[in-house]
């Protein structure tokens, strides 16, 4: 695995522990723990960017990452509802109005974590 790959690997597994972390607080804090899965699908999809060789944007439309992967690896579309349902996450929910339910945020942490398998199966790394 390429140096920066694993990079982006690191930085997408710190997201997602703070994201469980937030998660299990009493109450739990669900608007940053969602923004954290969508950080860590985010950063999970760039590490496969990087390791493919391909170009690694300074963008945050998780829809927009999968396409770039899609010509290497078209399996990989499996994963568009869980990246469609993360996606929200980047913006809407960190500001005044909207809030995040405990059954999003949970649904949420399951859509992140199964982007983290599949990714991190494709780069030879183990899920659990």
């Amino acid at each position: 695995m390429k140096n920066l790959t694993a990079q982006w690997v690191r930085k997408a597994e710190a997201d997602l522990a703070a994201a469980d972390q937030l998660f299990r607080l009493k109450p739990p804090l669900t608007d940053p723990a969602c923004f954290h899965c969508q950080q860590a699908a985010e950063k999970y999809l760039k590490a496969m960017l990087c390791e493919q060789g391909l170009p690694v944007p300074k963008i945050h439309l998780l829809t927009d990452l999968l396409n770039r992967l899609l010509p290497v690896d078209a399996t990989l579309a499996a994963l568009r509802p869980r990246v469609v349902r993360l996606s929200r996450f980047a913006v809407d929910y960190r500001y005044p109005g909207i809030h995040v339910s405990s059954r999003q945020a949970t649904t949420a942490l399951k859509s992140a974590t199964q982007v983290r398998e599949e990714i991190r199966q494709r780069l030879g790394l183990r899920t659990r």
